[in-house]
């Protein structure tokens, strides 16, 4: 029978090599039999009539926009047939289920899915809550308690207002008559108003006691009603957390092996939200269930970006690492020889630090791209780690600013504590001229201008960078055109801040520039080289306050 998810390539492939290692979906250029099966993909979304989706291509399309991530595998079935599979991330038009596409791990939308009947019953719990926060005597109950409640605040606040009154007037009558009364008539004087403050006391006492008693008969005859309805909320939060376990559980994934593990196995009960839902899991989940075999993947965005993101229509992207590392890393590609990890290399490897400048308390240098400022995780060989080695007696940080690992330029590096505290205040009070070099993948509609986006980073895909106005900390770029050519554009940058992938993400973004920097892996399309040079800056000198400036021309 024929696999009904499983598409043979409908152009000649016969002249097309196979890859020799299955893709690293975290970092990856896409193999050419990747890009035919993507093409495939594309041009059924261009023409398809079988789902409504607005992905915010037509402008006379109606309905929310939202964009989204689409997966394609190259695998081999039993016969050595070569195909490919389709997959979406997420719901797309607000269902699991589509022609062409592989299904879902775990279908939880279908009607006799255990997951619509243990909604039913969340849904219950939900019906009966409501019509007890509705209820005549409880609401009646609830406005009888917060009347009195009112009633006895102002009722016990007037009481101890008078108690107050009353003692200034006692202490005016006391003063008047003291000097002329004898002292039988003072004494006499004292006893009446002492007892008038004691009966004002007593009242407050009793009219206590009275507001206690009245507040609690009318408490508890709403407590009758409350009692119940967290009773409720317990026992819809513990069927909740059964079911969210449940499906948990149900969410498991198979490798090569026909080895299954779920979602709740993997992150230890506590998987991201969507987790599972992406198209790379999807993709070989079926591909194993069925023995196909995995030969190359890739992902791209069909659609208008999002307004946080930087989405480019058609672009690849790898897969998050948030949710889906741990599915894919951790089970589903057990196995499987897959290309390098570039996270894991050295590419700093064979390189050199070039001193541009050099005394006693300072350097200025030309660093590489691809190429640590400070330590990663995995790398310790960075500038750092090669300053450090080359001047051993140095006792300052060394470090002053950073520079993106494939950003190459100038940095100035601190030989001793109080250099770096000079040359850092002059970064945070925005005193240093710095000007960056920029080659864009296309051409811009204005010549110059100014970008003010605020950034936070993904917390679901590091290290990319967001545009969040709520949490983002203040992102502000100059920009100026300098030359057009070839169909490229490349401009000067003079940040006014300095954000993790500032220049990058303000050069990609939708409300930026739109037109990526040419080879850039995480915000447009991967090339030689990131072309992007920090190639002037302008300072005070730490000791001598002379103002110096340096230019190290790029090498693109």
């Amino acid at each position: 029978m024929q696999n009904p998810f499983f598409q043979l390539f409908k152009t000649d492939i016969s002249g097309i090599s196979l890859p020799e290692k299955f893709t690293f979906p975290f970092y990856y250029q896409p193999h050419k039999l990747s890009e035919i099966a993507a093409t495939s993909l594309q041009d059924y979304l261009a023409t398809q009539t079988n789902f409504d989706h607005n992905f915010g291509l037509d402008s006379t399309q109606k309905g929310l926009v939202i964009g989204k991530m689409f997966g394609v595998l190259v695998c081999q079935n039993k016969k050595g047939e070569l195909g490919y599979l389709w997959a979406f991330s997420g719901k797309l038009a607000n269902e699991n289920q589509h022609l062409y596409f592989v299904p879902t791990v775990f279908d939880m939308l279908t009607e006799d899915s255990f997951f619509r009947k243990e909604e039913e019953v969340l849904n219950a719990f939900n019906r009966t809550l409501e019509n007890l926060e509705n209820d005549v005597n409880y609401l009646q109950a609830l406005a009888s308690f917060k009347q009195a409640k009112i009633q006895a605040e102002t009722e016990l606040q007037q009481q101890k207002t008078r108690i107050k009154e009353q003692k200034i007037l006692r202490d005016e009558k006391r003063n008047q008559l003291e000097s002329t009364l004898s002292n039988e008539d003072i004494a006499l004087l004292n006893l009446e108003l002492s007892e008038a403050s004691k009966q004002e006391s007593i009242l407050l006492k009793k009219m206590t006691k009275y507001w206690k008693l009245t507040l609690q008969s009318l408490e508890e005859k709403v407590a009758v009603f409350t009692n119940e309805m967290n009773q409720i909320k317990e026992d819809r939060k513990a069927k909740s957390a059964q079911l969210q376990q449940k499906l948990f559980s149900e969410y498991s994934f198979y490798n090569q092996y026909q080895e299954k593990k779920s979602l709740a196995e993997i992150f230890n009960n506590n998987p991201p939200a969507g987790a599972g839902e992406c198209a790379a899991p999807k993709l070989l989940h079926y591909a194993f269930q069925h023995q196909l075999k995995p030969i190359c993947m890739a992902e791209f965005w069909w659609g208008l970006s999002p307004n946080s993101e930087v989405r480019q229509h058609k672009q690849f992207y790898p897969s998050c690492k948030s949710k889906c590392e741990p599915i894919l890393m951790g089970h589903m590609l057990k196995g499987l020889e897959m290309e390098e990890n570039p996270f894991i290399m050295n590419h700093a490897e064979g390189k050199e630090i070039e001193i541009v400048y050099e005394d006693e308390v300072m350097l200025v240098i030309n660093k590489p791209t691809e190429f640590l400022s400070v330590p990663g995780k995995t790398i310790s060989d960075s500038v750092f780690a090669r300053i450090k080695e080359k001047y051993p007696e140095a006792t300052g940080p060394l470090i002053v600013h950073r520079l993106d690992m494939s950003t190459s330029g100038i940095m100035l590096i601190a030989k001793n504590e109080a250099a770096a505290v000079q040359l850092q205040s002059q970064f945070i009070n925005r005193t240093i001229k710095k000007r960056y070099v920029a080659l864009l993948d296309g051409l811009l509609e204005q010549s110059h201008g100014y970008i003010d986006l605020p950034l936070r980073v993904d917390l679901e895909d590091r290290p990319r960078q967001l545009v969040c106005y709520e949490h983002g900390k203040s992102a502000q770029t100059k920009w100026k055109t300098i030359e057009v050519k070839n169909g490229k554009t490349k401009v000067h940058f003079y940040p006014i801040t300095g954000r993790t992938h500032q220049l990058r993400v303000h050069a990609s973004h939708s409300l930026g520039l739109q037109t990526p920097i040419v080879g850039d892996d995480l915000y447009g399309t991967k090339a030689d080289r990131l072309h992007l040079h920090a190639e002037y800056i302008q300072f005070e000198h730490p000791i001598s306050k002379e103002i110096m400036e340096f230019i190290v021309e790029a090498e693109f």
